[in-house]
């Protein structure tokens, strides 16, 4: 009569052993599972916070070229300048101006210039609307004769008077059209890309129609630029917050962050020992 129950008893405890096997491997997957999970959310975090850390900590007098750049030399008080009123009709002989957004005298190569930005209705008999066409306009400030725009000779003598020291120059490069992702992006075209032989490789961006320096690129500003653009993740104008990218990668940050509470309440002790409470034969 012991037999079956000797038989039972035997099977109860294979079936246990069963399932706390199995409860061992659902452990062991959901182990796995969390220290993936740990894993990429730390990676993720790591890197945000490295992005972060770099632009935080770099000198935006640097990144800007501002040790690099000579102040702008200033015009004699003495000079005897004509009337912009006599260069706006000196271009109305043959420009049409409808607007006039700002007249700002400048100094070029020692002279006194005005720097005309106007704009220009075109009438469009296709679609029977007007188009806007922007122009500049430089005019020497003491005679009122108009010029033509910066020869690369010029820009040169420009670039290197705005230029701390005397580096020597290594290319000069004519932009008409720039994409995106050019360190030139959004200025003022066309304009002489003028490089100088220096070890921050600075780059000196001076517009022809409008006879002044723009921008000072350097290495330090090209590195900040492609961290801007991993933190900002616009991978195409660098200042796009709201991009979709951006936002997917926000979503997911958060999923991560609640399925990892989740496995932690999941894998706790006292869920485990619920799992793994069963009688063995001793």
């Amino acid at each position: 009569m012991e037999y079956p129950t000797l038989l039972f008893f035997k099977r109860k405890v294979i079936k246990n052993r069963v399932l706390t096997f199995s409860s061992l491997c659902m452990q062991g997957i959901l182990r796995k599972r969390k220290q993936k999970y740990v894993q990429l959310s730390s990676t993720l975090f790591v890197f945000l916070k490295v992005k972060s850390e770099l632009n935080f900590y770099s000198k935006m007098d640097e990144v800007h070229g501002d040790f690099q750049k000579r102040n702008a030399p200033l015009l004699s008080s003495n000079i005897s300048l004509v009337s912009p009123t006599m260069v706006l009709d000196t271009i109305k002989k043959t420009h049409r101006i409808d607007s006039v957004i700002s007249i700002q005298l400048i100094e070029i190569l020692g002279k006194p210039f005005y720097q005309v930005r106007c704009i220009s209705a075109i009438n469009n008999e296709a679609n029977h609307e007007h188009d806007m066409q922007a122009m500049n306009h430089l005019a020497n400030a003491e005679t009122g004769q108009l010029r033509g725009p910066l020869t690369k000779e010029e820009a040169v003598e420009v670039a290197q008077r705005r230029f701390n020291g005397e580096p020597k120059v290594k290319s000069v490069e004519y932009l008409t059209v720039t994409n995106s992702h050019h360190e030139y992006r959004e200025n003022p075209l066309p304009a002489y890309a003028i490089t100088f032989e220096h070890p921050s490789k600075t780059t000196v961006y001076v517009a022809s129609e409008l006879g002044t320096v723009q921008k000072f690129r350097n290495n330090k500003w090209r590195i900040f630029d492609f961290l801007w653009m991993m933190h900002t993740m616009d991978y195409e104008g660098r200042d796009n917050f709201g991009n979709w990218l951006l936002r997917a990668f926000s979503i997911f940050g958060l999923l991560t962050v609640l399925s990892g509470f989740a496995l932690f309440f999941a894998s706790t002790k006292r869920w485990k020992k619920k799992a793994t409470h069963f009688p063995t034969l001793n």
